[in-house]
């Protein structure tokens, strides 16, 4: 999981901000492609992002925004327009922070190390917070899975169904791995109920448009592809 991911055009600074946190050991990540930021964050799933505001494209508002759509990661703001309405265009855009170039890097660092320690104290247990197959995006936080403009909400075990089948890529998980991981131990549910839930799943999926996303592998379990 990366910790921070930069979105800079400028492509001196963002190599300096990146040698910056790497010395404090941060894992970081420079964006690759203008034309699909939000991708790229989805990709590598980072715990903050250092968004410009005036970027090729769309500006950083815009992927603030997107972005939104899916994580509530933190984002902070890093710009040298320094008026008022920029500052409050970004707050009410979702974004955590705003620092007006040029910036110390002790200053950055410290309000990284301050918004980092806020968001993620009372959720050290959480590792990865979405889990990307394809055009599937499923979020463990909000117990939501998306796909392209579509989303749904999930059951707690619809959940822990679908975590399961994502975390195992096109490679089939059987029904008792399935029950395991439902509940512990399989004296608790039967397979008519696992049934009844996979049911249940696959009609939410179809009704955002994944038809026979969860395939059925008779007398192994399931698989998604």
């Amino acid at each position: 999981m990366t910790d921070i991911f930069i979105v800079e055009d400028d492509n001196a600074l963002s190599r300096e901000i990146s040698l910056t946190l790497s010395k404090w050991g941060y894992s970081v990540c420079e964006v690759r492609n203008f034309e699909n930021i939000t991708d790229e964050v989805l990709e590598k799933n980072p715990k903050l992002v250092l968004m410009d505001i005036n970027l090729p494209c769309y500006d950083g508002f815009y992927w603030c925004l997107q972005i939104r759509n899916f994580l509530k990661v933190p984002i902070i703001f890093i710009s040298s327009r320094d008026n008022d309405m920029d500052i409050i265009m970004s707050i009410n855009m979702g974004g955590d922070d705003y620092i007006t170039k040029p910036f110390s890097p002790q200053i950055l660092v410290a309000k990284i190390q301050a918004i980092l320690r806020r968001t993620y104290s009372y959720n050290s247990d959480i590792k990865n917070e979405i889990i990307k197959f394809k055009d599937v995006i499923l979020n463990i936080v909000e117990g939501k899975i998306y796909y392209k403009n579509k989303n749904t909400d999930l059951t707690k075990n619809e959940l822990k169904i679908m975590k399961i089948l994502m975390e195992n890529q096109e490679k089939i998980v059987s029904r008792e791995e399935i029950i395991e991981n439902l509940w512990d131990s399989e004296e608790f549910i039967s397979e008519n109920t696992l049934t009844v839930n996979i049911n249940r799943l696959r009609k939410k999926l179809e009704s955002i448009g994944l038809e026979e996303f969860i395939l059925t592998k008779k007398g192994h379990g399931y698989i998604i592809k």
